[in-house]
């Protein structure tokens, strides 16, 4: 069961969207970031303002119509990010893995491919594995970015982490607006109608 069900103060919250990405001005338009850009957009949608506070995180606490949302962009470093959910799941009483959205840049992917993953594999993403050694379940809803994979695996570090080109800049920030989309679509509808919207087809 990992962290989930455990009791916290107040009422549970129905969701939390977490935008994976490292904290900090070097960091904030590279392509590890793009989950981060798009929990940013979902917050000024929402009239929403992502403040720091306890939990290593920017938090917002909004609605998205009837449904209570915690909006966060971890601040530990993208290789810790389970420290900083696994805080929030306990503080907001989330109470099934199936309510924890995370958002993230995909290196396998090319970049303008987007996909909503209901649970499964880590897929070498030094964020998701943090978040599943602290959750110890892997059950969460994923929104994947696709970034594109650079030339030789050993350039992948420079490649998630340098300055992004304006045409594939562009690009990205199309796909950070329909991650927010989805986000929200999966909060309003429910995952398996942003998997058939965004997918196109099952995974």
């Amino acid at each position: 069961m990992g962290l989930f069900g455990r009791s916290g103060k107040g009422a549970p919250f129905d969701w939390l969207v977490v935008g994976l990405g490292n904290p900090g001005p070097k960091y904030a338009n590279t392509r590890h970031n793009v989950g981060e850009q798009a929990v940013a957009l979902l917050a000024e949608r929402h009239d929403a303002t992502l403040k720091g506070g306890r939990d290593n995180a920017l938090v917002a606490e909004t609605r998205f119509g009837d449904e209570r949302v915690v909006l966060a962009f971890p601040i530990t470093f993208m290789n810790d990010s389970g420290q900083a959910v696994g805080a929030l799941v306990r503080r907001y009483r989330i109470e099934t893995p199936e309510q924890l959205i995370v958002i993230h840049d995909e290196l396998d992917f090319p970049p303008g491919e987007l996909k909503v993953k209901n649970g499964g594999g880590l897929a070498g993403h030094n964020g998701l594995r943090s978040i599943n050694q602290h959750l110890k379940s892997q059950d969460f809803l994923r929104i994947r970015i696709g970034v594109g994979k650079p030339d030789a695996k050993e350039f992948g570090k420079g490649h998630v982490l340098s300055k992004v080109p304006k045409q594939e800049r562009e690009l990205l920030d199309i796909k950070v607006a329909d991650a927010a989309d989805a986000a929200e679509m999966i909060i309003g509808s429910g995952v398996d109608a942003a998997m058939q919207q965004y997918n196109g087809k099952p995974l």
